[in-house]
């Protein structure tokens, strides 16, 4: 259980979009990783730059000629940092000169980003730190921790939050401790703020967990698409005793069809804003029938990965939450719409 399945072309800066990643051309197999592979050099994998500047050029050998320079000039450079097997994931971390990714299972889905020089990633993750500022005080967990991008923004946002991360898999919490920050993020900050780490199934009920949060982000995935469990009321319910009052669920739903928006095959931006293509996501449809009148939810742009998002309880005034948030979030926050 852990985070996202997003393409990786939807979490790139935008003038990185053009890069066509072929994961293919790894020259290991998967299934045969058990440990820690070592890379005393730049694992390169293959990728290449379209360069929007020559697309509409009528076709010639001279023009070949420059469309390969500059494909040859502009080509990023992938290095595979980490690669292991453990008993619930295919994990590989790799290197851009921008940006450190988290790609997990059979889909190869990006399940984290930590960019180099910002920990804004413009997607999905980015709403979560939103949701301090409109629940009550006391702990957040997130669900499906992941390489915490979430958390290393959330904690620089609110240095005094105090945040209860969930993860299935022993094995990605040691290496995105080593390799992602984690470890810093388990050190208290100034004003307090902490992330502490529980290794096992979210979904196991605990009364020690009765009442206990203010929010609770949820961020679940297997094989690239949403866990069945997420399809279902009566999970819901139960998650929901774990919720103290007036708390609230930020949810990640991804596309349609509860995968990665880009496989969906919904482009139609009157479908990918209407309530009806919302309730087509499974998880959104079972938290509409757990909170009857007290669901909201949003899409992000289709740049952004397209991801349905949604929130339990009333609609909160978007003016307030607007203010009490930085940019991007004071804008991103007022798309916010009751279903």
């Amino acid at each position: 259980m852990r985070g996202c399945a997003l393409p990786l072309t939807n979490l790139m800066s935008p003038s990185l979009l053009g890069i066509d990643i072929k994961f293919k051309s790894f020259a290991f197999s998967i299934a045969a990783t058990h440990s820690l592979i070592p890379t005393p050099k730049p694992f390169l994998l293959h990728s290449t730059y379209h360069s929007k500047s020559n697309a509409h050029l009528p076709f010639s050998v001279a023009a070949q000629q420059q469309q390969q320079e500059v494909e040859t000039e502009d080509e990023e450079n992938f290095q595979l940092v980490a690669s292991i097997k453990s008993a619930y994931n295919d994990i590989l971390i790799v290197d851009t000169p921008k940006a450190r990714m988290l790609l997990l299972d059979s889909s190869y889905g990006v399940h984290s980003v930590l960019y180099h020089e910002s920990k804004w990633t413009g997607s999905y993750w980015d709403e979560f730190a939103s949701l301090p500022a409109i629940v009550p005080k006391g702990p957040i967990a997130i669900l499906g921790l992941g390489g915490g991008t979430a958390a290393h923004l959330m904690l620089d946002l609110w240095p005094s939050l105090q945040l209860e991360g969930w993860e299935i898999d022993q094995i990605l919490i040691d290496k995105v401790r080593d390799y992602f920050g984690l470890s810093d993020l388990e050190k208290a900050t100034e004003d307090g703020g902490v992330l502490n780490i529980h290794v096992g199934d979210a979904f196991v009920p605990s009364k020690d967990f009765h009442g206990r949060y203010a929010g609770i982000v949820v961020d679940l995935f297997a094989d690239g698409k949403v866990l069945p469990q997420l399809q279902e009321v009566s999970t819901w319910l139960r998650l929901q005793e774990r919720l103290m009052a007036d708390g609230r669920f930020m949810v990640n739903c991804a596309g349609v069809s509860g995968g990665p928006s880009a496989t969906d095959g919904s482009t139609d931006p009157e479908t990918l804003s209407s309530d009806e293509s919302c309730l087509l996501n499974p998880a959104m449809k079972a938290l509409s029938k757990a909170f009857p009148g007290q669901l909201s939810w949003k899409r992000m742009p289709k740049e952004n990965g397209a991801n349905f998002m949604a929130l339990t309880g009333p609609l909160p005034d978007l003016d307030s939450w607007s203010a009490s948030v930085p940019s991007p979030l004071s804008q991103s926050v007022k798309n916010w719409r009751p279903l």
